[in-house]
């Protein structure tokens, strides 16, 4: 990476209700943060609430289905000239109930391209960025947050139960590809919906909100001589703030090393 700036993270999905509440345990642990998400009005709302907040960077960009657009999100990442921290992956479509039996098979082929394939189009352009970092002596950590119901079925909500599931697997191929990078990958799967505004009259006592799910997001990064296991489960309701994890880590040296265009196969 050209030039050397303080490190920054990425939140994918940052104007998402998982994705906002990363941002905010972020900037709790002290960011600087760099928010990609749609450009809109829930990416508006996100730059207000942490209108104080100088460690923000917000990062308008377009929606992630494909290898092309993992490479063009790479490539503006890398344009910037900041050393990447870690990467949150906060990617998801919206959910939509009903049968795996009663829809056509595209139901399931749609559910996976918005679910999963963003994931891997990310993944793979990012992860190398996140090489990088590491060779500079800067710990890396790759954190995709994922739904709930990966293990067992979600009733009335098939398509989406499979999706996790297939994104439970897929983070635990990633977590042993990319050790060889010397970067982790880990999955924080959440057991119980969110709780937001918009649901909070019939909301469990037992769901978290966005942020406990951020704060223990973040708490993956501070290792604490644990075992780094490919998932997580998260199940609590509350999750306490992260510490000032990032003053203390080092930054890389420069990088000479020639732009990646993504791993292959």
């Amino acid at each position: 990476m050209s030039g050397i700036l303080n490190p920054v993270t990425l939140v994918l999905g940052a104007s998402g209700t998982v994705g906002s509440g990363v941002v905010g345990a972020l900037l709790e642990a002290g960011g600087p943060v760099l928010a990609a998400g749609c450009k809109g009005p829930r990416m508006d709302a996100l730059v207000a609430r942490h209108a104080g907040e100088s460690g923000l960077q917000p990062m308008p960009i377009s929606c992630i289905r494909s290898d092309r657009d993992g490479l063009r999100l790479a490539s503006a990442v890398r344009k910037r000239g900041q050393p990447l921290r870690a990467v949150f992956a906060c990617l998801a479509g919206p959910r939509t109930s009903g049968r795996l039996l009663d829809k056509p098979v595209d139901a399931l082929t749609d559910t996976l391209e918005l679910d999963l394939l963003p994931h891997l189009a990310s993944a793979r352009h990012l992860l190398p960025l996140l090489a990088e970092s590491a060779r500079g002596g800067m710990p890396a950590h790759y954190v995709l947050v994922g739904g709930t119901c990966a293990e067992r079925g979600w009733s009335g909500y098939g398509h989406a139960s499979v999706s996790a599931a297939a994104l439970n697997m897929l983070a635990c191929v990633l977590h042993e590809e990319a050790a060889p990078l010397g970067v982790i990958v880990q999955l924080l799967s959440i057991d119980h919906p969110i709780c937001t505004p918009e649901n909070i009259a019939d909301a469990c006592a037992g769901w978290p909100d966005a942020l406990a799910v951020g704060r223990r997001a973040v708490s993956l990064l501070a290792r604490n001589g644990q075992r780094v296991r490919p998932v997580v489960r998260f199940s609590d309701a509350w999750a306490p703030p992260p510490p000032h994890m990032f003053a203390s880590l080092p930054v890389p040296s420069p990088s000479s090393s020639p732009s990646h265009r993504g791993i292959h196969p």
